[in-house]
């Protein structure tokens, strides 16, 4: 790891203006840490915000406001969002050990990098590390990559599981900056890759995460369902997120967000539309999975998620809407 100087801010205006001059922020540390062991990060000061305000969660009118600094842990185990938006609790602990989601934080994991193989191994070509390399992973071992919104430039999928529950819920991601407060879309901060992967998100240089904030609770039946190779902590194969309300016995609202399908969270309001006003049925949830995937392109190792994430899609709308009915 290259040396570095280590800072403490205790604000979140004195982390910002650190921001301005160089720093690099750290929370928990479970993936910045990890980009410097492999001098994928190089930073020259990294500015600690473990000291600052920004670790409390608190209700906001009929919403909840989650500090950056949260820990996963403490999120999930919260009873406010246990009973109202239990959508974020399942998401969470479907991802990583106990041990990481004591340490990881709310701003972190939204931030994080994806775990792309070549993205880690500085001896592959990868444009998110180092643009104008290439993309090794196109014509490499690609099963844990992207079918939805990739380019010429970037396959790697998003990793997380947290963002894809906030994606459902329809949460907002608050920020200050140079330029002062912002209040972010969820569905708007992390950026395909386009012609340039090596940014995630659309956070401006000195702009730091403060909260995330949940809208009013739906009172609808909300699902986490994880795929992947094993049960201990893996990362997704297809993540399905559910929030669904049913009214005499047909859908009356759906929100859906996927994780591992797509190079960032992903949403299609065109999917929930197809669902809304209409009675279950498998036939229905086919057709619901074809106009998720109907732009979606494998390349070899990675086909199987397209199939996957249809019986995905369609085991957990139909626990869903089953439970919707009780």
């Amino acid at each position: 790891m290259k040396a570095f100087a280590l800072d403490h801010a205790t604000s979140a205006q004195g982390a910002i203006h650190a921001l301005q001059h160089g720093g690099t922020v750290i929370a928990g540390g479970t993936n910045l840490v990890d980009l410097m062991k492999l001098q994928i990060a190089a930073p020259d000061r990294v500015i600690s915000i473990r000291r600052t305000e920004l670790g409390e969660m608190a209700l906001d009118g009929e919403g909840l406001r989650i500090g950056a600094l949260v820990t996963n842990a403490d999120c999930a185990a919260d009873m406010r969002v246990r009973e109202h938006w239990p959508l974020l609790a399942k998401a969470i602990l479907a991802g990583a050990s106990p041990q990481l989601r004591n340490r990881a934080t709310t701003g972190g994991n939204l931030c994080q990098r994806t775990r792309c193989g070549y993205f880690y191994d500085t001896t592959q070509a990868c444009n998110k590390r180092d643009p104008g390399a290439g993309c090794a992973a196109r014509s490499g071992f690609n099963r844990i990559h992207a079918v939805l919104g990739t380019s010429d430039s970037c396959i790697a999928t998003y990793p997380g599981d947290m963002a894809v529950a906030m994606l459902a819920l329809d949460a907002v991601v608050l920020t200050e900056g140079p330029s002062g407060p912002r209040e972010i879309p969820i569905a708007a901060f992390h950026r395909m890759p386009g012609d340039d992967p090596s940014r995630d998100n659309v956070l401006e240089a000195g702009e730091l995460i403060t909260a995330v904030r949940l809208p009013a609770p739906t009172g609808g039946i909300q699902l986490y369902r994880k795929v992947r190779d094993r049960a201990s902590y893996a990362f997704a194969l297809v993540s399905v997120a559910v929030d669904v309300t049913m009214d005499q016995g047909r859908i009356a609202r759906c929100a859906l967000a996927f994780g591992s399908l797509g190079t960032v969270p992903w949403r299609d309001p065109a999917v929930e539309q197809v669902l809304i006003g209409e009675e279950p049925s498998a036939a229905l949830f086919a057709k619901a999975a074809n106009v998720l995937l109907k732009d979606a392109k494998g390349l070899g190792a990675n086909d199987f998620k397209i199939p996957l994430a249809a019986r995905a899609l369609a085991a957990t709308l139909n626990e869903a809407t089953q439970a919707g009915k009780a």
